[in-house]
């Protein structure tokens, strides 16, 4: 991903600069941005999930159950 935010950003960059285009410009600046800081939208690892630690206990618990009558 870092090295397709570089590509985007010079790509843009170098089309905002012959169109005389700033927003393109900003856009090619935030993509070389996050290229060089290697940072997405979610912050450096933000995505990523972590994994639950697996419980190797067998624990089972006794369920008590009451009966219920009708009239």
């Amino acid at each position: 991903m870092r090295w397709l935010r570089l590509a985007l950003g010079f790509i843009i960059g170098i089309s905002a600069f012959q169109i005389h285009d700033s927003i393109s410009g900003f856009v090619a600046a935030f993509f070389l941005l996050q290229a060089a800081t290697n940072i997405g939208c979610c912050g450096a690892g933000g995505c990523s999930t972590t994994t639950p630690s697996k419980n190797n206990e067998d624990t089972t618990t006794a369920i008590e159950y009451e009966e219920v009558k009708g009239k």
